[in-house]
């Protein structure tokens, strides 16, 4: 019961406080005025009643003819009155939401993009949105590197590369004192930054990486790639040249659709055999995979 009287009262005040702050949706075109009742003329009123009715009052209240302050307030409010019933486009959406004030966020929202969309920059928008991303794409890499970082010091690998790097820099010597105590924390962070931690899938984080850079980079990439595409066409296609070695490993390693790293982790020897195997033409590799069926059923 008590629970039942406190959801109760707290949705009475939630309900409360959000009618306080909250506006009717119609508020935010003229305030709490009506636009119809400033200019002097109903809903049902045409453009050229409303042209007629704005012309009519500025000559009495437009600050060139009128000193009065609260004039000069008055016409401020019936000059934008008048800008949001001119304007088929604005009169519709101010009247749906005469029609509609519990719709506060959905008028809300076609208010500001009729006054502000067309008045922003598209090109000021996509260079914000793309420093936006590189921003959040570069924290999210910095801290995905720096988790990686304090699990791979957790392992026993590093700690033993640790107490070998003392050993290197004592010259061979230690404090038998300390037996198996942990390292003192300065020194394994002085010893930590002498040690080159190569973790693979966690890269420490470049700006060359981030998308914003690669964008503005994009005409020089697609400049460089089509150069690229044009020399190969020329040297392969057009002169028949033997295939280089970095090109040949290439097609190999587009042929086994191996990435990068899995390519530079083989070995020389199994390299050149898979490049001389020439993996990139259709019969060559597919002798290449019943091969390696075959030593793979022999291995069951």
């Amino acid at each position: 019961m008590a629970r039942r009287i406190a959801i109760h009262w707290f949705a009475l005040t939630f309900t409360i406080v959000l009618s306080l702050l909250v506006q009717p949706s119609f508020s935010i075109y003229c305030d709490e005025d009506d636009c119809y009742d400033l200019l002097g003329v109903t809903q049902n009123a045409n453009s050229s009643e409303i042209k007629k009715a704005y012309y009519k009052l500025s000559l009495k209240h437009h600050p060139d003819k009128n000193p009065d302050p609260e004039s000069k307030k008055l016409f401020v409010k019936i000059a934008n009155a008048y800008e949001i019933l001119k304007n088929e486009a604005t009169r519709e959406q101010y009247d749906y939401a005469l029609a509609h004030p519990e719709e506060f966020f959905y008028n809300t929202a076609r208010y500001y993009h009729a006054y502000y969309g067309h008045k922003t920059d598209t090109r000021a928008v996509l260079v914000g949105l793309l420093l936006i991303v590189s921003i959040f794409q570069y924290l999210n890499q910095w801290t995905r590197y720096n988790q990686a970082i304090d699990m791979v010091k957790k392992t026993p690998a590093y700690k033993n590369k640790l107490r070998a790097l003392e050993l290197q820099r004592t010259g061979g010597m230690t404090n038998r004192k300390k037996g198996n105590k942990p390292m003192d924390k300065k020194v394994e962070e002085e010893l930590g930054k002498e040690l080159n931690l190569d973790i693979k899938g966690t890269e420490k984080p470049s700006v060359w990486e981030l998308i914003g850079i690669r964008f503005i980079l994009l005409p020089y990439t697609l400049g460089k790639l089509l150069l690229w595409y044009g020399c190969w066409f020329w040297r392969y296609n057009v002169k028949h040249a033997p295939y280089s070695w970095e090109d040949a490993s290439y097609l190999t390693r587009r042929s086994l659709r191996a990435s990068l790293d899995s390519w530079i982790s083989i070995d020389e020897s199994t390299k050149e055999d898979l490049i001389e195997r020439r993996l990139w033409e259709k019969s060559n590799f597919e002798s290449y995979v019943a091969e390696m069926r075959k030593e793979s059923k022999r291995r069951r």
